[in-house]
């Protein structure tokens, strides 16, 4: 896989790149601000791009705003947030897309290589991957806003996890209970949010787009 890495900690970015080479990716370039990301990823199209969201030179979502152009700019790059902070307000611009080859993981929570580089590679393929924290963190700045109150905590729950990416039967692993159970909550969710079938569109994705439209 080709990537690209943009962090400001030249010791954090150091160490992923050659976490990274180990584990067989390439990494074409690796810089330290957003300018440079941009113009990176203009010159390489990598597979992937790996983003900070406080960069120079202001330190408050520079990383996330350079997202957001890439996934203007460059649809076919996927992009993972993998920060400390969770920018709730430009998170959701970035939801508010598509959130195909999208991921948003926080560094403190990273705790196996194995998981992270697993989500490098499902963003890879055009899936989603958020830190259940993240999804906590931009379901609560949309509460005002129905259906969402209409959700049990279980339905909750389980929109969390679809916003990780998750399939049913992990998600019923995850939280213990049947298959078939899951499917009913997801069921739910989508009548509770007025998703009729419609040939061409994702009904889970739709589902968590109108919990962040807020």
């Amino acid at each position: 896989m080709r990537l690209i890495l943009a962090d400001d900690s030249v010791l954090f970015r150091e160490g992923l790149v050659r976490l990274l080479e180990e584990a067989g990716h390439e990494v074409v370039a690796a810089v330290g601000d957003s300018a440079g990301l941009l113009g990176a990823v203009d010159e390489h199209r990598p597979d992937v791009a790996i983003v900070d969201v406080r960069m120079p030179p202001g330190q408050a979502g520079e990383g996330l705003r350079a997202s957001l152009t890439i996934r203007e700019r460059w649809p076919d790059v996927g992009v993972l947030v993998l920060s400390q902070y969770v920018e709730t307000a430009y998170a959701a611009q970035l939801l508010a897309g598509t959130p195909e080859g999208l991921g948003y993981l926080l560094k403190d929570r990273v705790t196996e290589v194995g998981e992270f580089l697993e989500s490098l590679e499902r963003v890879r393929a055009g899936g989603a991957v958020f830190d259940p924290e993240v999804v906590r963190r931009l379901l609560a700045r949309t509460t005002r806003a129905d259906p969402l109150s209409r959700l049990t905590r279980r339905e909750t729950q389980v929109l969390e996890q679809l916003a990780q990416g998750l399939v049913n039967a992990a998600i019923a692993e995850r939280l213990h209970v049947s298959q078939s159970t899951v499917e009913k909550h997801v069921n739910a969710i989508f009548d509770k949010f007025g998703l009729s079938r419609t040939p061409g569109y994702s009904r889970r994705v739709l589902a968590i787009l109108r919990y962040l439209d807020g």
